[in-house]
């Protein structure tokens, strides 16, 4: 087939995320002799990283100077400050992966014109694919169209997730999403970088993703992939506005309506009678835990003539 004709911004793009995949893979040769830094609990930075991401910037500003920057590593430091456009970037998610050897991590740069995702690039080094979309000109992985899956029974379907894992994450509501999600699918993973994620519900390898505590740089390119691939992307209520909500789902279009049903009482938009809802619920579920301990000891104690398991 013919290549796509890509649009010149997405050239540079594509140009520095491969500089950035570069640098990520002589680092991986060596993984024991990189620098490691944790800005908070179980959140970590490397001098990768932050190398990674000074290439990407270097490149995109020497073709785009008068754009902005919004960097995971360096924020807005680099970059004009009042452009319409804006490269949101992450050069390295998935670093916990990266650091353990762990071959699921990327490369993502995103350009925002007037708010809105046009160019997107999500780049896996360990294995050499490249995902780009244009806004209006489809999804491509190593230069080849891409489409969301074509499964609608939730019972055939395989969906990502992340877990929480820092503090004050909302572990609880986690574990009730599992619980509600895990009978009706087919399988759920967790590979730990959500933009590949993304990427992976736009080739149709995977048919869904929800995450929560996600800032713009995780979502950004791989929510464009998404939507030109043909699927729908969101809040967990199925709210297309999320990049700044820190909440995503993703799927092909009937898959997503039925992950909303699902899920969609646990997001923080939530109507608060369905948060009461869930809160009742739990307290229930409590309840039920708590009562076979005081109703049913004379049980346990003829049970333990039992054999041993």
């Amino acid at each position: 087939m013919a290549l796509p004709n890509l649009h010149p911004m997405l050239n540079v793009a594509v140009k520095a995320a491969r500089a950035a995949g570069s640098l990520i893979n002589r680092a991986a040769l060596d993984v024991e002799a990189v620098r490691i830094n944790q800005k908070q609990i179980n959140d970590f930075v490397t001098e990768v990283d932050q190398a990674a991401e000074k290439v990407i910037i270097e490149t995109l500003m020497a073709a785009y100077p008068g754009h902005g920057i919004l960097a995971e590593e360096s924020g807005t430091e680099f970059g004009a400050k009042d452009s319409e456009y804006v490269w949101i970037i992450d050069p390295l998610d998935g670093t916990t992966n990266f650091i353990h050897g762990f071959p699921f991590y990327c490369v993502s740069i995103a350009l925002a014109v007037q708010g809105k995702i046009e160019q997107a690039v999500v780049y896996d080094p360990t294995r050499n694919d490249l995902f780009t979309a244009t806004k209006g000109r489809g999804a491509y992985m190593n230069e080849r169209r891409i489409r969301v899956s074509k499964r609608v029974r939730l019972n055939e379907c395989l969906i990502s997730t992340g877990f929480p894992f820092r503090p004050g994450d909302n572990f609880k509501n986690y574990l009730g999403m599992m619980s509600d999600l895990m009978p009706k699918l087919a399988g759920i993973r967790r590979p730990g970088a959500a933009a590949l994620d993304l990427a992976y519900v736009a080739a149709g390898f995977t048919d869904g993703f929800f995450e929560t505590g996600l800032h713009p740089w995780d979502m950004a390119a791989g929510s464009l992939l998404i939507t030109e691939a043909g699927g729908l992307v969101g809040n967990f209520t199925g709210e297309a506005d999320f990049l700044e909500q820190k909440e995503c789902m993703a799927a092909n279009p009937r898959v997503y309506g039925q992950l909303v049903t699902v899920l969609g009482k646990y997001s923080k938009f939530a109507s608060a009678g369905e948060k009461a809802t869930l809160r009742q619920s739990a307290a229930a579920d409590t309840a039920d835990v708590a009562e076979p301990e005081a109703t049913d000891a004379p049980a346990a104690a003829s049970d333990s003539q039992d054999a041993p398991f």
